[in-house]
């Protein structure tokens, strides 16, 4: 038996608080309702797809939350799911029927008829960690003003000048972590160097305090993500909350000076600010300035540090790709002066490592999955769907789907010689509601992959593929740790 002093049993329930609130109130509601109504069906076929929707209201919504709280990560409720009724399947989580669409067609039916047949929706803690005016949850109108408005950090020319800040930024943290000569973990690099990139191009905040608080607030709000909405201290959907809150307070302050002329920056919330005497259809209002800064921080900070840091763990593991990865980064560098930083003219040429980044961000699968809720009753790829029912397309399981990628398990970033189908490639979504962060989070890739290869050897210190536990997003439990090894510099 285990003997725990107080102390101990204390620190065991203070570290565990989150899960034995859900764990007792899973047992306690699941009892009362499972006496209150009587075993429901075990399986559903009336319109033809199989599934468990199980308590009403309830459903699976437990085990759905439950599932992140593993080391399989969140996916594992679809996996475990598809193995017991097939690729199609339905749920219940939070009073909503899901279906999880895992074809091509389905996909392309969905994502190409956004607005029109389809919007999109996202569980209750995801919506209240973006905000009512994000443009991941406004309508069709709304939602085309917004995206217009804020391509402006995502154009060329903006992009070309975050190439080589952020290429100088790589290459001083780089540097010093060499030098040291320890140990690090990839995800809490990539997650930090990624953070500090877009404060600076988005809003020019590059400074301690103000910079750490943002960071702790965004985090707070970030692990929210996927956690079960209830207001109770110390459970992550309530420090998510109370973040956002004080995100709202720190960034209503930072426009409010904007607009009195006691500060300015030439970056993105200034240009925003500047339109405050334009028409309504040429400006944002406080409000959606706000709730779409936060979006873009989170969107942008935790998927593109997930993708480096699977890719320096499948480049670890494929000594062939990485060895041809970084045969090209030289030949790229040998033709620029010593010390020159990465343009995007030599981004271009980085044909392979395209390729490279591609591959990883199609076995890394940092978007497990796509929803959006049908606007009517409508036929996807064969199978009859209701209207208001959740249509989640499944992302993960087409780029694993042996029929659309062959040996989808292996490593293999010439697959993408060939052109691919339409709908097949999903990382960043597809049709109106493509992630506008796309041709930015590539220009991120391409600089750390070139910097990684051209620069440094490393090993990596823990094998270990279990993911973390209560991230939306996966990534892996050990953070992926390596020790970098300066390469020869000469050309």
């Amino acid at each position: 038996m285990l003997n725990l002093s107080k102390e101990g049993l204390i620190l065991l329930l203070h570290n565990n608080y989150g899960i034995i609130i859900v764990a007792v109130l899973a047992i306690g509601i699941t009892s009362l309702l499972w006496k209150a109504w009587g075993s429901s069906n075990p399986t559903d076929h009336e319109d033809g797809i199989p599934g468990r929707l199980g308590l009403p209201f309830i459903g699976e919504s437990f085990s759905f939350f439950l599932a992140a709280y593993t080391t399989k990560g969140a996916y594992d409720f679809v996996r475990k799911r598809r193995k017991r009724y097939g690729k199609w399947f339905k749920t219940r989580i939070l009073g909503k029927t899901h279906v999880y669409v895992p074809s091509v067609e389905g996909a392309k039916t969905i994502l190409a008829n956004d607005f029109v047949h389809f919007n999109k929706s996202y569980v209750k803690s995801m919506a209240d960690a973006t905000g009512a005016m994000s443009v991941f949850s406004v309508p069709h109108k709304i939602h085309t003003r917004i995206r217009r408005l804020l391509s402006d950090p995502f154009s060329m020319s903006s992009l070309s000048k975050f190439v080589g800040k952020f290429d100088k930024m790589l290459c001083e943290r780089l540097d010093k972590l060499e030098k040291s000569g320890k140990s690090f973990k990839v995800i809490d690099f990539s997650l930090k160097i990624t953070f500090d990139a877009i404060l600076s191009m988005l809003m020019s905040v590059t400074e301690d305090p103000l910079l750490a608080q943002i960071e702790k607030d965004c985090t707070d709000v970030s692990n929210s993500m996927l956690s079960i909405p209830l207001m109770i201290p110390g459970m992550r959907y309530y420090k998510g909350m109370k973040g956002r809150e004080k995100l709202n307070e720190t960034f209503g302050g930072m426009i409010a000076r904007r607009k009195s002329g006691e500060e300015y920056f030439d970056d993105f919330l200034q240009s925003m600010v500047e339109r405050d005497s334009f028409p309504e259809d040429e400006k944002l209002s406080d409000q959606e300035i706000i709730d779409n800064l936060i979006t873009l921080i989170l969107a942008g900070q935790t998927t593109t540090a997930s993708a480096m840091m699977w890719c320096v763990k499948f480049l670890s593991e494929n000594k062939k790709v990485l060895d041809r990865l970084r045969e090209e980064q030289l030949s790229i560098d040998r033709k620029k002066p010593d010390g020159a930083l990465l343009t995007m003219e030599d981004l271009n040429d980085m044909s392979y490592g395209f390729k490279v980044v591609k591959e990883t961000l199609r076995m890394a699968n940092v978007l497990v999955w796509l929803p959006r809720v049908a606007n009517d009753d409508c036929i996807i790829d064969g199978v009859k769907v209701k209207k208001g029912w959740m249509v989640n397309v499944d992302a993960t399981c087409i780029h694993y789907d042996p029929d659309v990628y062959k040996d989808p398990t292996e490593f293999n970033p010439s697959r993408f010689d060939d052109i691919q189908k339409p709908y097949s490639f999903l990382p960043f979504g597809a049709g109106p509601r493509t992630c506008l962060g796309i041709n930015m989070a590539k220009v991120a890739m391409l600089v750390f992959v070139h910097r990684m290869t051209r620069g440094y050897k490393w090993s990596l210190d823990d094998p270990d593929s279990c993911l973390e536990k209560k991230e939306h997003i996966p990534r892996l439990r050990s953070g992926c740790p390596i020790t970098l090894m300066a390469l020869n510099k000469g050309k």
